[in-house]
């Protein structure tokens, strides 16, 4: 073992799948600092995956037990955008592939924006189908945000390409010919809601940047549309521009103003 050199060890390490592996028992008593360091970090590495692991099984009951029911393609639902004061609201509805777990699923709002970017691309990759919807700023205001968001989640639903049988949907209800169930903060407690969630989120963030380059100066790749002290100042000194939700106390106040 002494005679093995750290690259070495640390190949071999990401072949072992646990603890009672003879190579690594061995390897507790190898006292070279870079050895113990490779055992830490190969450690929480595996603590990190049962985490992982833990939550998506935690985060899957929803959707077993319908699969119990006979129910087959579980759409999840989610939006992003409900609050900003520019910008579209964005719906999406995903079916994920039981077969084919997405660890670290969560709430798009808990996780980086690299790891959201990571997730998206792999959602995209094993989902069965995904479905968004997008209602621009000034259906907003024709509509009422919350008719828009609505508006906007079946919009979602009927762009997936498989027709669902059943949807899990984050603390709302939809006017759809489907079986539905409302789940409380569901974007932490469905992984199809989570990975919507991620697909709203990331979609609407990648739009907010297009428009910081049709509408400079308000910094709408930065806080996304969203009432940020900055984003008021600019309001304040630029007025509304084509994307604002005219229906929205600050961006009337802004408008009044000029």
């Amino acid at each position: 073992m002494k005679n093995q050199t750290i690259a070495q060890i640390k190949e071999v390490l990401r072949e072992i799948k646990n603890e009672n592996d003879p190579f690594f028992m061995e390897l507790q008593s190898d006292s070279r600092k870079g050895v113990q360091v490779l055992l830490n970090s190969w450690k929480a590495g595996k603590e990190k995956e049962r985490k992982e692991h833990e939550q998506y099984t935690r985060m899957s009951v929803h959707e077993n037990q319908l699969r119990k029911q006979g129910f087959k393609w579980i759409g999840g639902i989610d939006e992003a955008g409900r609050g900003p004061l520019a910008g579209p609201v964005v719906a999406a509805a995903v079916i994920l592939n039981e077969d084919n777990c997405i660890y670290g699923l969560d709430d798009s709002k808990k996780l980086s924006e690299t790891k959201r970017n990571e997730l998206f691309g792999r959602i995209h990759e094993e989902a069965r189908a995904i479905g968004v919807g997008i209602i621009s700023s000034g259906e907003i205001d024709q509509l009422n945000i919350y008719q828009a968001v609505k508006k906007a989640m079946n919009q979602a639903v009927s762009e997936l390409a498989i027709q669902p049988d059943f949807l899990l949907l984050d603390a709302m209800a939809i006017e759809a010919p489907y079986p539905q169930e409302s789940i409380i903060k569901g974007d932490a407690n469905s992984n199809s809601i989570a990975a919507a969630s991620i697909i709203a989120k990331v979609t609407r963030d990648r739009l907010m940047a297009e428009y910081e380059q049709q509408y400079p100066g308000y910094g709408f790749g930065i806080h996304k549309g969203y009432g940020t002290k900055a984003h008021l100042d600019a309001l304040k000194k630029l007025g509304p521009c084509p994307i604002h939700r005219q229906s929205f106390a600050p961006v009337q106040a802004a408008m009044n103003r000029s």
